[in-house]
Formats: C-alpha cells, structure tokens, sequence
C-alpha cells in the first residue's frame, strides 16, 4: 500500500509543479489572509488544546498507515488530534474547542485542521506531500527552547532552517522536501491548517476539488477513525 501511495503522490505532485509554480515559503497575507485570525486567537486555542490531553490523540499513522515511515520511524509518537478532515467535520472533536471551531467556521478555506502533538526528542524524516492544491499552515501554539532562548524544534523545508516560536505562524508549500525535528526534552505543540491555494489555473482547480473528493471517498470507505 505504501508503495502504491508513493506512486501515485510522485505522479500527482508532476502534474501540479508543471502549472503551479510556487516558492517553499509563502506569503500569508496575500495567501491565507484569515491566518491573522488564528494567529489573534492563539492563546485561546492554546488553551483548549492543553485541555485536550493530546496524549490521548491517535498516532498520526494510526489514521494514515501509508505514513508509518515517517510517523513510527523511531518510536517516538506524533499524534494528531483532528477536527476536520478534507471538509469533514469531526463533531466530537470540534465541540472540545470551540474557540478553534468557530474560527474553522469562519474560514471555509481551510480544509483540514489539527493540533498536531510531537514527544520530546521526535524526528520526523523528510518527505513531501503530494498535492499543491493546498498550502500548509503552522501555528507555534506550546513550543519549547533551547538554553540559548530559541525555540527547539526545527523545520528544514527545502532545505531552508525555519523555527517559530508560541503564536507565530508560518505558511509553505508542503510538496517540497521538509522534515521536523524536536531538540528539546518537552513535547511541542501546534495548530496544523491545510488551506486552499487561491488563484489556481482552471483545470487545476477542478483537479484538486476531485482529488478532495476522492480523499472524502476514501475516508468513508476505510472508516478511519480519529479518536485515540
């Protein structure tokens, strides 16, 4: 299975580099304008995730297996509490954070929302999503430091070393290289967005609402569960 999702994500992310060019790292308020609303909010979504007793939340290749190379690559966990899904709503989850839903209702562009949870010491090899018709956003929400004051968890997106710190926001292009690495001995907490890129060709745009589609159908399908 892994395989074949590897090819198929090869051949998906071909189509989309040949009539979408894009930087790594993009620009949020031209492209996700709302992410000043979570980023307004983060204390508050800090909060209700601190709540969420995270450790609770399943691994990340509980929900996705053709992951587990780099979900379960050491061991260490990487869990993701999922309120929405590709469209889908989670409602049990949703209703533990209705400070983070009601911003979620606001946003009909985000696709998918999650607090994702990585363990001290947690690497998370580097890989590439497949699919540039949404962009990726992260929210620094409990992110711990290093003894000299900088924040301890480290993001190579190609090739490019990115850190944020509580409440900062950053936006990229997941189908280049990245990979993440927590340096510190506490666990690191963030709000992950998947986002709709804006201002796509037609036939891309209509690809990637099929490709949503298909996700959806997949999901169902497959009966993944998001609870832990």
């Amino acid at each position: 299975m892994s395989r074949i999702y590897d090819l198929a994500s090869n051949g998906v992310r071909r189509v989309y580099e040949k009539r979408i060019d894009a930087p790594a790292i993009l620009d949020a308020a031209s492209d996700f304008p709302n992410a000043a609303k979570f980023t307004a909010a983060w204390r508050g979504i800090r909060d209700e995730a601190l709540a969420v007793r995270l450790g609770g939340a399943p691994r990340f290749h509980d929900i996705m297996p053709e992951q587990a190379d780099i979900s379960a690559n050491d061991g260490l966990d990487w869990r993701m509490f999922v309120l929405k899904a590709y469209d889908i709503g989670i409602p049990e989850n949703l209703a533990r954070m209705p400070v983070l839903s009601q911003l979620l209702a606001e946003c009909p562009e985000v696709k998918s929302a999650a607090i994702s949870f990585l363990a001290p010491r947690k690497h998370i090899p580097s890989h590439r999503g497949p699919f540039r018709g949404i962009m990726r956003f992260h929210l620094g929400l409990v992110i711990p430091r290093q003894a000299d004051g900088r924040p301890a968890t480290i993001m190579m997106i190609n090739h490019q070393e990115k850190r944020i710190t509580d409440g900062e926001g950053l936006l990229w292009d997941d189908t280049f290289p990245h990979e993440v690495m927590n340096n510190a001995d506490e666990p690191r907490i963030a709000l992950l967005l998947d986002v709709w890129r804006p201002g796509m060709p037609l036939d891309m745009e209509v690809l990637s609402r099929l490709i949503v589609r298909g996700v959806q159908a997949g999901m169902r399908h497959r009966g993944v569960s998001f609870s832990g």
